[in-house]
């Protein structure tokens, strides 16, 4: 696994949403627990300490009286609490979301007709469709990644891919009496309209791909856009278009069940680094500025 990478996706915790407009506490800058890394990137992996010291903000109860593992971060030392938890599990969840609700969705296509079942799933295959966007929004909206940007241009694509969808499926689908889903299925040109809500999923098991080296989604990250341009360009045929669909079922599975075989600290990344980046400029410069008088200061002894 590329450290550049993990660096660059690591998934950050809650702090995004909870420490903005606040400041770092003195023990951030203890040079005993402090390995300045003066770039964003940096291929330093976290080291891991057992104490009662805290990468936190002003404000925060210090109300744990139990001995927490803290890791070292590019910007301090910081530990894992309940809400960080919360969120990953949340994230993770709705990766379950996503898979189980397309899974029951396409597994039209291996069933029999006569399937008991079979009926239920396609009078309510637009609602599995629904429910696995959903689950995919949550995800992309907790993903942590360290470039903004990126996370941006993610939820940017499903919130593009869901516009598409109601308005194919209002303007398209039910005036033919069709599901979503099976109307895009009979007509590929539609995947224009639904496709960003895919590529955004694309984006994330990628991401997921390159910072944990999970083959699972490394595969899918092939096999999502081969089958969506192979239908939209009708160049596939349609035992490809079942044997990519069989395999995007079965990764997909794989893929969110493993996820919760993962440390939750794996989730989240470096948290000095949100914490970091929460603070104004001028808290910036003073504490970078203050790291590398303590780093100057080691490299001296």
């Amino acid at each position: 696994m590329s450290d550049m990478a993990l660096r660059l996706f690591t998934t950050p915790p809650a702090v995004q949403y909870h420490y903005q407009a606040k400041t770092l506490r003195i023990p951030l800058l203890r040079p005993n627990f402090i390995v300045f890394q003066p770039r964003l990137f940096s291929s330093t992996k976290s080291s891991v300490r057992s104490g009662t010291i805290r990468c936190k903000a002003t404000g925060e109860s210090s109300q744990s009286s139990f001995n927490p593992t803290v890791y070292q971060g590019i910007y301090g030392p910081w530990t894992v609490d309940s809400s960080d938890v919360r969120e990953v599990i949340l994230y993770r969840s709705g990766l379950v979301t996503a898979a189980a609700s397309f899974v029951l969705a396409a597994s039209v296509t291996f069933l029999p007709d006569n399937f008991s079942w079979n009926s239920i799933i396609k009078q309510n295959v637009d609602l599995f469709y629904s429910l696995g966007a959903g689950g995919l929004g949550l995800s992309l909206l907790l993903i942590h990644i360290y470039v903004t940007e990126i996370k941006r241009t993610l939820q940017a694509l499903w919130a593009v891919g869901i516009v598409g969808s109601l308005a194919t499926y209002i303007t398209l689908a039910q005036p033919a009496g069709e599901s979503l889903v099976q109307y895009v299925v009979d007509n590929p040109t539609v995947v224009w309209f639904i496709g960003p809500l895919f590529a955004a999923l694309t984006g994330l098991v990628f991401k997921e791909g390159l910072c944990y080296g999970k083959l699972e989604a490394t595969v899918l990250t092939f096999i999502i856009p081969i089958l969506l341009l192979g239908h939209l360009t009708s160049l596939m045929e349609d035992g490809a278009k079942v044997t990519l669909l069989g395999l995007w079922m079965a990764l997909f599975v794989v893929f969110a069940a493993r996820k919760f075989t993962q440390p939750i600290k794996d989730d989240i990344g470096d948290k000095s680094v949100f914490m970091f980046n929460a603070l104004p400029e001028k808290e910036k410069k003073a504490l970078v500025k203050k790291l590398e008088q303590q780093k100057q200061s080691e490299n001296l002894n």
